[in-house]
């Protein structure tokens, strides 16, 4: 079959099956494994291509972050993390509002996951902000938003995944990632403050030095991660992937012995979570990796990347046309499986017009973490809506506002590149 065919018929299967809401690896696996079985290839080229997809020693972070995010969340940690937040942020306008992203931010330091970040802090804020008189899909739909910060503040899983791929330095990809996180932040907080007022949410709390110190000191457990994680691998102490071993180990001990919130009755939940989420990731991974095998070995990349050229023909148009694709992709696909798909097509593109790979794994990853929050897929809407306890409808509305920052914060990250590259080039990377 010539490139076109291919690319025609991989495609239109693959958004068929994702229209018709069937699981995301059949949809990516079934086109897949029709097109290379109907080209005449064995079946063990099907298993093997699978195979090797996932046969990397840095994706074993996946599994050690996955239970590290799940033992600080089971550990107490969210709960310090949000009182820390309160007290920090709390008495702005808007209130326990403004906790959420910033609680967000802080837990995605912990998690590396936009999901469990967003559960996490979620389950512990909403349903208190209810009690507390805000607006039940105000507080769903910035929830929902700012979960994107699990994916983008490092650690991230979706960044172990760029850096896999693109055979980029996954240390840099982690130092890179930390000053976009925080200008995702600040715009949502803005909007934050002017939503409020236009919904005349007036409740702001009160707090004493006393109660901040006494909030900081419990929290120091949990702030010691991502300087323990992000100060090992930037010291050559230890690499990514000993990185998630030594995070969850440390999640374990603190959550056990310090906290005293694991136990002999939640550890056996805490592990079969982690190895059902590890599992989830993985066979996408191994499934999205047999599709991009698929796309170089079918001439379908080099044919999408000559069309992608020929309509960007300088470096500011390219990345226009690279996040409307990526914000069409993230729609639909998750995050892991976007970047095994699209960085073989427009890495080297990107590359070729002057744009660093670290800064192209930022924008991409920031695009796939927002399309977390979009419809039709829109893992955290249905997260906050659930806990919320409104409508999905309902909630998606209320997050407009909070997506249109999103994606204006994305603007400003894709055209300053130093706001990628600056921090990692201060320490030497």
């Amino acid at each position: 079959m010539s490139s076109l065919t291919v690319t025609l018929i991989l495609f239109s299967l693959l958004l068929l099956l994702l229209f018709l809401n069937v699981p995301l690896v059949v949809s990516i696996g079934l086109p897949t494994a029709l097109i290379m079985l109907g080209s005449g290839m064995k079946v063990a080229t099907l298993a093997q291509r699978t195979y090797a997809s996932v046969d990397s020693f840095t994706l074993m972070a996946i599994p050690f972050f996955m239970l590290a995010g799940k033992l600080m969340e089971v550990g107490g940690m969210s709960k310090r993390i949000v009182r820390l937040a309160d007290c920090l942020v709390g008495w702005m306008a808007g209130g326990l509002a403004h906790v959420i992203v910033v609680a967000s931010a802080f837990f995605g330091a912990l998690s590396g996951s936009a999901a469990a970040t967003t559960a996490a802090i979620g389950s512990t804020l909403i349903p208190e902000m209810k009690k507390r008189g805000y607006p039940a899909d105000f507080v769903a739909g910035i929830q929902a938003v700012a979960g994107a910060l699990g994916v983008i503040i490092p650690p991230s899983i979706t960044m172990i995944m760029y850096g896999v791929c693109s055979s980029t330095s996954i240390g840099k990809l982690f130092m890179a990632g930390i000053v976009p996180g925080i200008v995702l932040a600040l715009f949502l907080m803005v909007t934050i403050a002017y939503q409020a007022k236009k919904r005349k949410i007036s409740q702001m709390n009160t707090f004493t030095f006393k109660e901040l110190g006494t909030a900081f000191l419990d929290a120091i457990p949990a702030l010691l991660v991502p300087t323990i994680i992000l100060g090992g691998i930037y010291g050559g102490i230890f690499t990514p992937t000993e990185a998630g071993a030594v995070a969850a180990t440390y999640g374990f001990l603190a959550g056990a012995f310090w906290y005293k919130e694991i136990n002999l009755q939640n550890i056996g939940n805490i592990m079969g979570g982690a190895i059902v989420n590890t599992v989830l990731v993985m066979i996408v991974v191994g499934a999205s990796g047999a599709f991009s095998w698929l796309l170089t070995s079918a001439g379908v990349s080099s044919l999408l990347g000559k069309a992608i050229s020929a309509i960007a023909g300088n470096k500011y148009i390219f990345l226009l046309v690279a996040n409307l694709i990526f914000i069409f992709i993230g729609m639909f696909i998750e995050s892991v499986a976007g970047i095994l798909i699209v960085t073989p097509i427009l890495l080297p593109i990107a590359t070729s017009l002057g744009v660093d790979p670290v800064h192209f794994g930022i924008i991409m990853v920031v695009n796939l973490a927002l399309g977390l929050t979009t419809p039709p897929v829109g893992e955290n809407q249905y997260i906050a809506a659930a806990i919320a306890e409104i409508p999905f409808e309902e909630e998606v509305k209320a997050s407009i506002p909070f997506l249109i920052a999103g994606f204006a914060a994305l603007a400003v990250i894709t055209y300053v590149e130093p706001l990628s590259l600056w921090l990692p080039g201060i320490l030497g990377m």
